[in-house]
């Protein structure tokens, strides 16, 4: 089957995850920018979720690039990912009600590498579709960035439970290593 209608579909339940964040935002109590401060938290927690959901639209923009078709497999695979970004409006809000507590950084966390899992999943679908000499199966290789990733939450989650700043750091690395514009795929469609 064509891929149109999974990438409408897609970018619509992104848009509206984006919607419910931004909604979610709290208004300062007071009208001085001193009054914002007690904001930041949670303006933290969502420009890191903002950044994380785009990137996962637009490398997901990429993956449909370069594929010609797709099937069932593929599209259970992206309601995986799409499941488990739609509850980053729900851990947004409970950093913020909590604190940064313990287990909200690691409900975070596990909500952002379940959806990289669902990524990955979703990419593995793709090329099982399509084959492995498929221009998608070129472009990702070994897929470093895909495997750094999981490791990376898989330091993390755990991490949070004894230091959640340094699990924040290293959500913020995934966000840095997926912020560089991902030239595999670029490659693979010039040829």
């Amino acid at each position: 089957m064509n891929s149109r209608r999974l990438e409408a579909f897609t970018d619509g339940v992104i848009a509206i995850i984006i919607t419910i964040m931004v909604l979610e935002l709290k208004a300062p109590r007071g009208g001085s920018l001193a009054d914002l401060a007690e904001c930041l938290p949670l303006m933290i927690a969502y420009l890191l979720s903002f950044v994380n959901v785009g990137l996962y639209w637009n490398n997901h923009h990429h993956l449909f690039q370069l594929n010609p078709r797709i099937d069932g497999r593929v599209l259970w695979a992206n309601l995986f990912l799409l499941f488990w970004l739609s509850l980053v409006p729900f851990v947004i809000r409970w950093l913020d009600d909590s604190a940064y507590s313990t287990g909200a950084t690691a409900a975070y966390g596990i909500v952002l590498g379940a959806a990289a899992i669902g990524y990955f999943l979703t990419e593995r679908a793709i090329v099982a579709c399509n084959g492995v000499d498929s221009k998608l199966a070129r472009a990702l290789g070994m897929d470093w960035k895909g495997w750094g990733t999981l490791a990376i939450y898989g330091v993390a989650i755990p991490l949070s439970f004894v230091h959640q700043w340094m699990a924040v750091a290293l959500y913020i690395l995934v966000i840095a290593l997926w912020f560089v514009p991902d030239r595999r795929f670029a490659r693979v469609v010039q040829r």
